[in-house]
């Protein structure tokens, strides 16, 4: 029986509401620019793009009610309130129709951004990782099933820093719903259990500093509190 060279780190996993069960977590990808308004804030026409993906790693989720250490090498980390859709089962190719049956669950999740390193990666044509993918990077909530709650495809998704509101959306806008975006990820990669999928954000994305107050909300999915230190 083969032995490690060194020793096994910690599953990343998400608590499950109801449950003392754990979600296990295999890969966190993210939708870039999935809300119209948000694409054209950041300079971009949502009408001519395809969706586009980024990762970040499974042990960069951060529990809701932690603080979050503000990261090295950036002086602009901002937020990104955004629904998390948990995969139960995968596959290649997944027809639109069928995406949603893939589905365990739904939680709150923040995509956070040191965007000055973004901003650097995408001037010189370099990948986006240490700008989206650094350490604690996807404060999350515990998931909900969607037993318990079905598939949210409308309701209110918004963002509060210290009690003032910067993010408001529906999940109605999306560019490319929960199904179509599960569908269209699984022509380019074999989706499996325990993904995690970050499904963009709505426009009001800024900064934020040491001491700031992060309360995330989407309808019929939960609540986020996230504490910048």
């Amino acid at each position: 029986m083969a032995s490690y060279a060194i020793p096994l780190w910690t599953q990343p996993a998400l608590p499950i509401v109801g449950t003392s069960d754990l979600f296990p977590v295999r890969r966190i990808y993210c939708v870039g620019r999935n809300y119209a308004a948000h694409a054209r804030e950041m300079g971009h026409n949502p009408d001519r793009e395809e969706p586009f993906f980024f990762m970040k790693p499974a042990d960069a989720l951060l529990p809701s009610g932690s603080v979050m250490p503000y990261p090295p090498a950036t002086k602009d980390m901002h937020h990104e309130i955004e629904m998390v859709v948990a995969l139960k089962s995968g596959g290649a190719n997944i027809p639109v129709e069928d995406a949603l049956g893939h589905v365990y669950g739904y939680a709150v999740g923040l995509d956070m951004t040191r965007r000055d390193l973004q901003g650097i990666a995408k001037t010189a044509g370099r990948p986006w990782d240490m700008g989206k993918g650094f350490d604690h990077s996807a404060p999350c909530t515990a998931l909900v099933r969607a037993a318990q709650i079905g598939h949210p495809d409308k309701g209110a998704i918004w963002l509060k820093v210290n009690g003032v509101e910067r993010q408001r959306g529906d999940l109605a806008d999306m560019i490319w719903n929960v199904p179509e975006t599960i569908a269209y990820l699984s022509t380019l990669v074999t989706l499996a259990a325990g993904d995690l999928i970050f499904s963009g954000t709505p426009e009001g994305v800024k900064a934020v500093v040491r001491g700031d107050r992060l309360e995330g909300h989407v309808d019929g999915v939960g609540d986020l509190d996230i504490t910048i230190g």
